[in-house]
């Protein structure tokens, strides 16, 4: 039986939002917000769809809670997303006064929360991000392979449609 208060239920949400992308055609990342036990924000990628560099889920989602909280501080708020926030992202939560961020995928090579980057724990920022990452690791990172598998197999069939 699932706890609904768990790790695991919120980041189940947060990939809902991410299969939601993955249909829009949007990298396949998906973010909730949870405040005392309710999700105040919930939101997917829409790069794609809204032509906007910053439409992260992160980003929008804080847009959301922000809004139900009536207060750009979140300080009581945890954030689960399916992969590791970029350091934009990062940015804003730190900005923003996350209490917490609870991450699915590792991203070694471009995450701002101690992947590449230790954005959430830098010493010259005013607020510090708790970071827990790794939960449901597998279902994350299994749904960004599947997505970005069949874009290349697209791109393969146009290729050979156009003869090249």
């Amino acid at each position: 039986m699932l706890d609904f208060k768990s790790d695991d239920y919120y980041m189940t949400l947060a990939l809902k939002q991410a299969a939601i992308a993955y249909h829009a055609k949007e990298v396949p990342i998906g973010a909730i917000i949870v405040h005392n036990d309710e999700v105040i924000g919930r939101a997917y990628n829409q790069v794609e769809t809204l032509k906007d560099a910053t439409a992260h889920a992160e980003i929008l989602a804080i847009t959301q809670a922000a809004s139900r909280l009536e207060n750009w501080r979140l300080n009581d708020c945890i954030l689960y997303v399916t992969k590791e926030p970029c350091p934009m992202c990062s940015g804003a939560i730190v900005n923003s006064r996350m209490k917490k961020v609870v991450f699915g995928l590792r991203d070694s090579k471009g995450g701002g929360c101690g992947g590449a980057f230790d954005i959430h724990d830098h010493d010259g920022l005013l607020h510090k991000v708790e970071v827990k990452a790794g939960v449901m690791e597998e279902q994350c990172q299994a749904i960004i392979q599947s997505f970005f598998k069949e874009r290349r197999q697209e791109q393969k069939a146009l290729k050979k449609k156009d003869g090249l």
